[in-house]
Formats: structure tokens, C-alpha cells, sequence
């Protein structure tokens, strides 16, 4: 299928069809390559592609049909120019820090991201990289943190796991207002089947495949999805050389994923939704963190930004910490595990998991309290998700 006819088809094509390259077996689903290295014509072929004079697969760190598909694939659906996998989304994170920036660099981060992500934004100092966290939706918080020598502006909307959202489009703004400043955005709850930051103004969108775009909790893996220029000159030659790269296996999973995205993330945000208004009703439960609730802070803008409203829903209930452990061991059909994105639905409790080695203070900031649990809702009758619920809560 031509490129241009794809170019006006909509999301749930584009994760069906794009970046298919038919074999000459003519098969009818994405093939997998299981192969380590790849074979030439004669010596001054192998001598073409390894030197970059002529296309070819050289050797599956670096160049796979399968994950190409995969790329091209998630690319289309982000509307971006290109896309390069990774071992994982905390790989894909690491490879956009070490590829774009250098000692005396400066990152403004958002206060509100994935734990690790924090961690490794801190370990950075070593390098003398240094970042500041600031309040999400502060836009004037993030100008006043920008200095001559900031190169990134990095964020997650919706936030982990308070689901804030944040401008990007006028955050995009800001980046550009100042030179070699870029904005990068964490895309993992929405995915481009909410929400699409490149056509916002955003320079990098980043993806932790493992979540949504896989959606069974099979495999791990990461995505940025940037400018061709910027794949090619930056992060391949890193990806090379390093190897933090996806294996066949896992992008031919992904690649399934891909194909029931939009359909999965239409259920997730419906059935978190009824949760949601569910459990603001429950004399258990002191707050409930969800952007498709009216009461969220930033339900306009979601609303504005984003064609649906997520999967995952956190909250709080009354008595802190042990309250909390009592409804998450009480529950039957909730999976204990720090992973999102499932199908089957997943509680967590950040503050002792997700985000259990950030500091008290910081977790304080971050407004990550004992009393809070994560939702991640999945593919489950909503009914009987709540009915667990309730159960679990009795007595509180």
C-alpha cells in the first residue's frame, strides 16, 4: 500500500497497515525476523551497506525488519518524521538525555513523572547535567527555570500517577522561545490514539511500548518518535554503538498491539470513567484524581488536548497508609504489580512502589501521599470491577 494513500487514512488504519513491507512469501501479518546478522551478495555489497553506501540490514542491533515495521508504524501514528526503538521506555529516556545533551547542560522537568524517570534525571549530575522541577501546570514556573544553558523541557501529561495535564502547546512555546531549547513529551498514558504532541508543537515524543502499546503485559520496550534528521545524526549512531536496542520478538509483539490500539483505549477510558464518577460517590474515598472528572483541575484542557480521557484513575482514601494496603490486598480482581497499560486491571500504591525510592520530601512535592492508590483500569466487565471495589473497601 502507497504511503500516500495512508497519509489520509485514519489512526485505526495507520495501526493496522502502516510500515508494512509485503515478502516475497506475500504473507498477510507482519513476518518475524529472528536473525542476529544478515547475509550479502558478495564482499563489496557487505562492504556498501556496512559503510552507509547502500540500504541493507547489517546485523539486528541496529537494523531489523521487524522493528523497522515497528517504527514506521508508531511513527505514523504520532505524525511524526521517524521513530527509533529501544530496550525500554527508561532506555528510551536515557538515549534522548545522553544523545542531546552535554556537561553544562541544563533540563527543566516536570515535578510530576515516573519515579525512576526522577532518579535518573538526578544521577545526571554527575555529568554535570542538571535539572529543575517545577509544577507541571506552573507555565510561569517553567519560564523562570530556564536559563541560557537549558536545552530540554521534559514532561509527562497526564501525569504519573496524578493524571495533571499540561500545555503543551504553550509549553511548546516556550521551548521555542529560546535557542536549541526542546520539548519532550512522555506519551505513554494517552498514546497517539488520545493524544498526538508532535502536531502540538512538541520536538520528541517518547513512549514506554510496554504500557498501552502493547497492551497485554507481555514485553518491555521504548520509543522516540522525533525528526528524521534527528533519528538519523543523533540517536542511530548512539543505538549502534551503545545497543539499547528492541529485540525482533518484542517489536513483532508490539506490532500486534499496535493493531487493537484505538479500540482498546476507547474501553480503558470508558470504563475508567464510570470508575472514576464511581468512586467519588464512596464515603471511603477522599479524592479521586481522573481528567474526564468535571472536578479536575485541568478538565478543560484535557478536553481541548486529548480525544479521550485515559485509562488510569488514582485516588485516596480515608485512613493513609494501612487503609490503602487493606483495599489493595482485599481486592480480587485488581493484579498487585507497578505495571499499566494491561488488559487486566492493576492496583498500585506509588508511594511505597512506583515511586518508594524518591525521598519523603520529594514525594511530598510531588503530592504522592500514603493514602494514594493507582488504577489502571483494563479490559475487565467495569461492574465487576467495581463490585471488588466496594467489597474491598467495606468497613474503612
Amino acid at each position: 500500500m502507497s504511503e500516500e494513500f495512508l497519509d489520509h487514512c485514519g489512526i485505526s488504519t495507520l495501526g493496522v497497515r502502516a510500515g508494512v513491507h509485503q515478502t516475497a512469501e506475500l504473507e498477510n501479518s507482519d513476518p518475524l525476523f529472528l536473525t542476529s546478522s544478515f547475509c550479502f551478495e558478495s564482499a563489496a555489497h557487505a562492504a556498501a551497506v556496512f559503510a552507509g553506501e547502500a540500504t541493507g540490514n547489517v546485523y539486528s542491533r541496529f537494523t531489523n525488519p521487524t522493528v523497522r515495521v515497528f517504527e514506521e508504524r508508531l511513527a505514523a501514528l504520532e505524525k511524526g518524521e521517524a521513530c527509533i526503538a529501544t530496550a525500554s521506555g527508561m532506555s528510551a529516556i536515557l538515549t534522548v538525555m545522553l544523545c542531546l545533551l552535554e556537561a553544562g547542560d541544563h533540563v527543566v522537568s516536570s515535578r510530576s513523572i515516573f519515579g525512576t524517570t526522577t532518579g535518573l534525571l538526578q544521577s545526571l549530575e554527575k555529568f554535570n547535567i542538571h535539572t529543575t522541577f517545577v509544577e507541571l501546570t506552573d507555565l510561569g514556573a517553567w519560564a523562570r527555570a530556564i536559563t541560557p544553558r537549558t536545552r530540554l523541557l521534559f514532561l509527562e501529561t497526564p501525569s504519573n500517577p496524578l493524571t495533571e495535564i499540561a500545555d503543551i502547546a504553550a509549553l511548546a512555546a516556550l521551548a521555542h522561545a529560546h535557542p536549541q531549547c526542546l520539548l519532550v513529551v512522555d506519551n505513554c498514558f494517552c498514546t497517539p490514539a488520545l493524544q498526538r504532541p508532535l502536531t502540538l508543537g512538541a520536538d520528541l515524543v517518547i513512549h514506554s511500548a510496554t504500557k498501552y502499546l502493547d497492551g497485554q503485559g507481555r514485553c518491555v520496550g521504548g520509543a522516540i518518535v522525533t525528526s528524521a534528521d534527528r533519528v538519523r545524526e543523533k540517536f542511530f549512531p548512539f543505538l549502534r554503538a551503545a545497543g539499547p536496542c528492541m529485540s525482533p520478538f518484542n517489536a513483532w509483539v508490539f506490532l500486534k498491539g499496535l493493531e487493537t490500539l484505538t479500540l482498546r483505549m476507547r474501553a480503558h477510558c470508558e470504563s475508567a470513567g464510570r470508575i472514576a464518577a464511581w468512586l467519588c460517590a464512596q464515603p471511603a474515598v477522599e479524592k479521586v484524581y481522573f481528567p474526564g472528572l468535571k472536578s479536575h483541575p485541568q478538565h478543560a484542557l484535557a478536553c481541548r488536548q486529548q480525544s479521550g480521557f485515559g485509562g488510569i484513575v488514582s485516588f485516596e482514601v480515608r485512613g493513609g497508609r494501612s487503609a490503602a494496603w487493606q483495599v489493595i490486598d482485599r481486592t480480587r480482581l485488581f493484579s498487585i504489580t507497578g505495571n499499566l497499560g494491561d488488559a487486566r486491571s492493576i492496583i498500585t500504591h506509588p508511594a511505597s512502589t512506583t515511586h518508594g525510592r524518591l525521598s519523603g520530601d520529594v514525594k511530598a512535592e510531588m503530592g504522592i501521599g500514603d493514602a494514594l492508590m493507582r488504577l489502571s483500569v483494563g479490559l475487565e466487565e467495569v461492574d465487576d470491577l467495581m463490585l471488588d471495589l466496594e467489597q474491598a473497601m467495606a468497613g474503612l
